[in-house]
């Protein structure tokens, strides 16, 4: 016997892989996490799942930077471990994650 009002439900809505069973499925799932936006425009992983990105103190006031600090701060370098660290913690869906 059943209540008044309760949804009556056949016995193929709760078999699995019906889309009753997916749905409910789908509501117990753990939301996605955010990858902050500004690490994924200044760091990308290396093959091996290191932190590459590009040197700091680059941008502007270069009259005042010596010609050796300059030079050696073209291209990217890897980052220490300590630093790669946190920024692995930005990029949750990277490949080094």
């Amino acid at each position: 016997r059943q209540l008044p009002g309760a949804a009556t439900r056949s016995v193929n809505e709760y078999q699995p892989g019906t889309r009753a069973v997916q749905r409910e499925q789908e509501e117990h799932r753990m939301p996605k996490m955010k990858t902050k936006s500004s690490a994924k425009k200044r760091f990308r992983t290396t093959a091996t799942g290191k932190i590459r990105g590009s040197f700091a103190f680059k941008q502007h006031n270069l009259r005042k930077r010596s010609n050796k600090m300059k030079r050696q701060a073209r291209g990217t370098r890897l980052f220490a471990d300590a630093d790669a660290r946190i920024i692995k913690s930005y990029m949750p869906y990277s490949r080094s994650s």
